[in-house]
């Protein structure tokens, strides 16, 4: 039994170092898929550590093809998945229409692995091609103020445990690791967690690596802002609690953010939204994201106004032309 292997049965923490070698280890074919599945159940079961994640994060970073774009303006919107909840696209959504909004958005996203479709799913059914290439990922951004990374085509690591992860059809601690990963590293970041301790280990990283940046937890377990319930924001300025009324409006419920049953439901919610024909609650969680968003650019401006505005750009359509410029 690998060295690993008998510390996470042994419920012991691995230092930087050797989650570091780990991720090494996976690139280099060192581990079977058996002594993988065994390693990511363990620290699942037990729970993964913050000197964990940064080894893991720093290795995959290591590891990752080169880009070079540039992203001193740009904001990634990607949630870590795996609170089993079914929401419909909320972040791709809402990065479509910050760049409506000329936010230039440098989106890092997967296939779904723990839930129905991921980011990429929605985008690649939608048409959407994914490239490594910088010149023509920059020429996206610069056009239209979008350009999406599919982390397998940058991390060859989590492509190599693409099946390994599918198979579990549990998150993992690559789910930890997505939104902190994104190649390009953009100065702004709104993300979200399926676990306050988790969240609170974002704030700790990020702190020392962004311009601005807000981490979400939802109180009733949501892994990005949803106004079902309290949202707990950590940020470079502490911690502070948002909800519905903090917007003058009342909690929606779960099944009005569900996203389907299918792919072709998923992109069906998000183009409709993007046309201006979302309902009512849609339109408003994807403009409280984005209205958080835009307070890192704004922090001047009232969170309510923001909202607000946001709300009324995303009910008019104003946001479908930066979809079809993608496709």
């Amino acid at each position: 039994m690998n060295h690993l292997l008998e510390k996470i049965i042994a419920h012991e923490h691995l230092s930087e170092v050797e989650a570091s070698a780990f991720i090494h280890g996976i690139s280099s074919h060192y581990y079977s898929s058996e002594e993988i599945s065994g390693i990511l159940i363990g620290i699942q079961m037990r729970g993964i550590q913050l000197a964990e994640i940064i080894g893991f994060r720093s290795a995959l970073l290591e590891l990752s093809e080169p880009l070079d774009i540039d992203s001193s303006q740009a904001i990634d919107l990607c949630g870590t998945g795996g609170d089993g909840k079914n929401t419909f696209n909320i972040s791709t959504t809402t990065s479509f229409v910050l760049a409506a909004m000329e936010i230039p958005v440098i989106k890092h996203g997967n296939y779904g692995v723990s839930s129905l479709c991921g980011s990429s799913n929605v985008l690649e059914y939608l048409g959407i091609k994914f490239s490594t290439n910088s010149a023509e990922l920059q020429r996206q951004l610069s056009e239209n103020a979008i350009c999406f990374l599919h982390a397998p085509l940058f991390h060859p690591t989590m492509k190599k445990v693409a099946t390994i992860r599918k198979n579990l059809a549990t998150r993992t601690l690559f789910n930890c690791l997505g939104p902190l990963v994104n190649p390009a590293q953009p100065a702004f970041q709104l993300t979200g967690t399926f676990s306050l301790e988790l969240a609170k280990m974002y704030q700790h990283i990020l702190k020392r690596e962004r311009t601005d940046f807000t981490v979400a937890f939802g109180m009733d377990h949501y892994d990005e802002i949803t106004l079902t319930d309290n949202t707990r924001l950590l940020s470079k300025n502490g911690d502070t609690v948002l909800n519905a009324s903090s917007v003058g409006i009342s909690s929606l419920q779960a099944s009005e953010l569900h996203a389907g049953n299918t792919i072709h439901d998923a992109a069906e919610i998000m183009v409709n939204i993007l046309n201006g024909q979302g309902t009512d609650a849609q339109n408003q969680v994807v403009a409280i994201n984005t209205a958080v968003a835009l307070k890192m650019y704004h922090p001047a401006t009232e969170l309510i106004e923001l909202f607000n505005e946001a709300n009324s750009f995303i009910s008019r359509g104003f946001a479908k032309k930066q979809l079809k410029k993608s496709i």
